[in-house]
């Protein structure tokens, strides 16, 4: 018997009938499934003993699913029911072929690095932690329109310069294909290791993105006078003002995500940008 968990986004009744079903025929195999939604508290999410996990939706889906399989170190399989699917492996049709290859042993599990993302908060409250890891990227981004924002930063703590931007980018090598890409960032191999650096609308001379080894741990100062906000694969954690530092390493836990043969990137960045039609 294995144990499966499907995740489900919550808006898209399509998703929910796919989950329905395929619990349904695991259950009669003698299966074990839990349905949960991207919508529940993570807390009470826990993936510990889990053979797999199954994302039912688009790329948003598939990143909260990676989240919550990260740190037991499930594999997640991800099904496309969103509208670019870069991250998915399979469609909904080929959906109970992809589980019976699995459950024959016929998969491999590709691993992706991930970034751990910590903020501090010094000397405003000395207790003030937040810490999360991100499977596509970091953001510090500025809250007030039409005005910019100052960060300092240091590489493997180093100073390196001051930023004048709109925001500051954070991706690993699989979210370089995501929001780092519409900031002009460089698309960088997902069986690399590293960090890449991408300045968002910089006011200033230096506008270059920069790719750094896992090692060059990356440190970011929010400097005054405005604060900004910290989002996370999509998602808002933190506010932050002036004084805020945030730092970003290599997590401690790949990615694991289910392949079903060698998975060729650059077709797939063919296919899902229509670099064809061009």
């Amino acid at each position: 018997m294995a144990r499966f968990v499907l995740v489900v986004h919550p808006s898209r009744p399509d998703a929910e009938a796919l989950a329905q079903s395929t619990a349904a025929s695991l259950e009669e195999a003698g299966h074990e499934t839990l349905l949960l939604s991207v919508s529940d508290d993570p807390s009470r999410a826990s993936l510990v003993g889990y053979d797999l996990a199954i994302s039912l939706g688009g790329d948003g889906t598939m990143l909260r699913t990676l989240d919550l399989a990260n740190a037991p170190g499930v594999p997640v399989l991800g099904v496309n029911l969103g509208r670019l699917g870069y991250l998915t492996e399979v469609e909904p049709p080929h959906l109970q072929a992809a589980l019976q290859n699995f459950l024959a042993g016929s998969f491999q599990i590709e691993e992706r690095m991930t970034l751990e993302v910590t903020v501090t908060r010094t000397p405003h409250e000395e207790n003030f932690v937040t810490q999360c890891i991100a499977v596509n990227e970091a953001v510090v981004e500025k809250i007030q329109p039409g005005h910019t924002i100052r960060v300092e930063s240091s590489i493997a703590g180093r100073p390196f310069v001051t930023y004048t931007v709109d925001g500051i980018l954070v991706a690993t090598p699989t979210g370089s294909t995501a929001y780092n890409l519409s900031a002009r960032g460089p698309i960088v191999s997902p069986s690399l290791q590293a960090m890449v650096l991408t300045p968002i609308s910089p006011h200033m001379l230096f506008d270059r993105p920069l790719v750094l080894a896992p090692q060059e741990w990356l440190q970011l100062d929010l400097a005054e006078p405005r604060g900004a906000v910290l989002v996370v694969d999509g998602v808002t954690v933190a506010k932050l003002v002036p004084g805020d530092r945030m730092t970003c390493r290599a997590g401690p836990h790949p990615a694991r995500v289910v392949t079903f043969g060698p998975r060729d990137v650059h077709a797939v960045l063919r296919s899902r940008f229509r670099l064809a039609e061009n």
